[in-house]
């Protein structure tokens, strides 16, 4: 079920440590969120001009279990993992790609929750073809 997006660790993303700065892995959630409803054939962009709506996250948490350098190649699943009314959760982990025939780290888990709202933010229902995929893809789970 989760959609899987690769990034690499940029220089500019690590802290004096040479760690990926621990405010890098929320940016990485973002990045997932987009690419999942991108391989629906949806857009973010869409959803905001054609359907205005927003998605303002209203609680996040990422525990964190090992650290990411620069130049590691991330990869970040992302699922759906409640749509309900107004409000959707993802979930996330962050791994750190292995060579050939070794298991992916685990780096951080989480989660963000959403709630649907206008530019008001007043609560809103989700488009339902955006509502239909995500009910689709948490299915196939």
């Amino acid at each position: 079920m989760p959609v899987t997006t690769q990034v690499r660790v940029r220089y500019a993303e690590t802290d004096q440590m040479g760690i990926v700065y621990y405010a890098n892995y929320l940016v990485w959630f973002e990045i997932g969120r987009v690419e999942l409803l991108r391989s629906l054939g949806l857009a973010y962009s869409q959803l905001e001009t054609e359907h205005e709506c927003i998605l303002p996250v209203v609680e996040a948490k990422c525990r964190y279990r090992a650290p990411a350098r620069y130049d590691d190649e991330i990869l970040i699943e992302t699922s759906p993992s409640l749509l309900r009314g107004t409000v959707i959760k993802f979930a996330y982990r962050i791994l750190c790609k292995a060579p050939e025939g070794q298991e992916p780290r685990l780096l951080a888990e989480g989660e963000t929750v959403h709630v649907v709202c206008d530019d008001q933010l007043n609560r809103k229902p989700l488009p339902e073809k955006y509502a239909a995929a995500l009910r689709a893809l948490m299915a196939d789970g």
